[in-house]
């Protein structure tokens, strides 16, 4: 792989919108760098057997069935409300009209 250079995250860093400073830049192509070494070794490991995923382990959607049940009556629900207003609940306002 050929080596980053400042120029290269100078270019980077302008494709991305980031303002970085000379130190950052010379940071950043270190950082870079190693960032990138360690793609290269995932990108080396054995995948030809491996089945594509979405998570590394198995996941099951713990559902319940969708059954009608009783519930609060909406002058239950806003019994203990401090103000209510047309069977709803009635709070300050906070944001202007505008």
């Amino acid at each position: 792989m050929a080596d980053l250079t400042r120029d290269d995250v100078a270019h980077l860093a302008g494709l991305a919108r980031i303002d970085l400073s000379d130190a950052e830049l010379d940071r950043m192509v270190g950082e870079l760098g190693v960032i990138l070494e360690a793609v290269a070794t995932v990108q080396q490991a054995p995948i030809t057997d491996v089945e594509p995923m979405s998570h590394p382990m198995p996941i099951v959607n713990v559902t319940r069935p969708d059954v009608v049940r009783d519930c609060l009556t909406p002058q239950e629900a806003l019994a203990g409300a401090p103000e209510s207003e047309q069977q709803r609940f009635s709070v300050p306002r906070i944001l202007d009209e505008e």
